[in-house]
């Protein structure tokens, strides 16, 4: 069933449960279990933001290269949003809450080894390992909320809190990150994890199994699909610090290409992919997963480029970091809790163009910063408005996406969902350092590398010279996440053309973090 412009677009029904054991009725039980996917989803979350807050201290510590402390990040969403789709298919398989424990028992271990990481390599390893226990986890948990918690206002309620756990997960990580860098050292903000992480494990009894769909996993599809996307961000990366022409750039383009082609291939003859097609004939659909992939180009370039600013070129502690993001936090919430109100009066692109439009404003808000911008007049207000825009945008283009799926495919178009987010924001930010670091060196070689010295050894009049670079950077970069904005908002005014939606079952929260 495709939505239309003046229908009603509502997900098919979650159909009768075959697992022996229906979603839950005991209150007591329920509780419990919305603790434990709440406290799984707040894990997987606050994990992006906590580590944002952390990478100066990390790059100061470790020695990580400018090249390579982007990889910090991305290493975790390409893991993340490249196996997650594999994560949902093992879920079906296998059963949900297994690859739900599973999941979280390798994400906690991920951060145990973090925490431990003597280098850039294992921590940009055990990064990568975060992002395959998130990918088990996070499908099987929204699945689980359906199997768990009954149709009407229990279910209703979870999808809730769940969506919620986004956004508090976002904040609790910028001000834990701040709180355990400051007072402890970097690597807390890795072993936090450890103890959420065995909590949840040992709740997982209340969790309802849902019924296994037969089939097998599309394992040379999760090897081409991620490994095509490592391969291009890599190229992009490397492009920027040695050269569009160098041959290990060239070569990792042409194994990017070879990759994902062979990848589509596989997804169009295979009995069991991982990435069904058939979902992108509609074109809400396809329009919802393109818009996404724009957003999280640009945010992840908001938190990161952000972060280096507020530490590097304004001194900011990491604690005062975390609190300075508060208005960030407050008005996506805001925005997101007015825009889940919204979607049953307007179209969905009524109400996601018009924020991602002031998202842009506020980026190119960013844009304008300078060495000596201040907090109260600048940024706090550039942040608020850009979170407005966004929040507008994640409940629409959220419904859109699995309104109309059957029910098999529900887990699935969740998960491509986030998926684009998290792919979005490993490219974006890819693209965007470079453009970064390139506009920076343009003004003063090497600019980011003056500026540690100049820091390192109190020569203020370096520190100047190369903060006015490296912030020209910053503004470049933030003027480009503006036009990924207006892209998405292209997208969205040309596909996405559904009608106001009433209800959706079982809809699916995107990470917001």
């Amino acid at each position: 069933m495709s939505a239309s412009a003046d229908s009603t677009a509502v997900a098919a029904p979650a159909g009768p449960d075959t697992s022996g054991s229906g979603p839950a009725s005991g209150g007591r039980h329920l509780g419990l279990a919305l603790v434990v996917i709440a406290a799984a989803q707040l894990m997987v979350v606050l994990d992006a933001t906590i580590t944002n807050i952390a990478l100066p201290a990390i790059q100061t510590d470790l020695g990580v290269s400018d090249a390579n402390l982007a990889w910090i990040v991305n290493s975790y969403a390409l893991a993340f949003g490249g196996l997650l789709l594999l994560g949902g298919k093992a879920g079906d398989l296998f059963g949900r809450r297994k690859m739900f424990q599973a999941g979280i028992a390798v994400f906690t271990l991920a951060s145990l080894l973090g925490g431990l990481a003597p280098n850039e390599s294992l921590l940009i390893a055990a990064r990568i390992l975060q992002g395959v226990g998130a990918a088990l986890a996070a499908p099987s948990a929204l699945a689980l909320i359906t199997t768990t918690f009954p149709a009407g206002k229990p279910r209703n309620t979870a999808m809730g809190v769940y969506a919620a756990m986004g956004g508090v997960g976002a904040t609790v990580g910028l001000l834990l990150g701040g709180t355990l860098t400051d007072v402890l050292d970097w690597r807390w903000v890795f072993f936090v994890n450890i103890p959420i992480g065995l909590a949840v494990l040992a709740g997982t009894r209340t969790l309802v199994e849902a019924e296994r769909h037969p089939g097998r996993l599309d394992v040379p599809g999760a090897i081409t699909g991620t490994g095509g996307l490592i391969a291009l961000v890599y190229g992009i990366t490397r492009g920027g610090e040695h050269g569009w022409t160098n041959g290990l750039t060239l070569a990792s383009f042409a194994a990017a290409a070879v990759l994902l082609v062979a990848f589509l291939v596989l997804q169009a003859r295979i009995t069991n992919p991982m990435m069904p097609l058939r979902l992108f004939k509609d074109r809400n659909r396809w329009g919802s997963y393109a818009t996404m992939l724009f957003i999280g180009a640009g945010m992840f370039a908001t938190f990161y480029f952000l972060t280096l600013y507020m530490q590097l070129i304004l001194g900011y502690s990491p604690v005062k970091t975390g609190f300075a993001y508060l208005p960030f936090s407050f008005g996506m919430a805001v925005a997101a809790g007015v825009s889940s109100k919204l979607v049953a009066q307007l179209a969905p692109r009524v109400i996601a163009g018009p924020g991602l439009l002031v998202a842009a404003v506020g980026m190119f808000w960013f844009a304008t910063l300078e060495p000596d911008s201040s907090y109260a007049g600048h940024l706090m207000p550039a942040m608020f408005v850009t979170a407005l825009g966004l929040g507008m945008s994640f409940v629409p283009m959220t419904l859109g996406a699995v309104s109309g799926v059957s029910h098999e495919d529900t887990g699935i178009a969740s998960a491509l969902l986030n998926t684009a987010q998290q792919i979005g924001g490993a490219l974006g930010l890819a693209v965007l350092s470079t453009l970064s670091t390139s506009a920076a060196d343009d003004q003063l070689p090497e600019a980011a590398g003056s500026l540690y010295r100049g820091l390192a050894t109190k020569d203020f009049a370096l520190v100047a010279k190369a903060g006015d670079a490296v912030t020209h950077g910053y503004t470049v970069a933030f003027a480009a996440a503006a036009g990924m904005f207006l892209a998405g908002l292209l997208v969205t005014a040309l596909a996405v053309n559904a009608g106001k939606q009433q209800h959706v079952e079982g809809a699916a929260p995107v990470h917001m973090g």
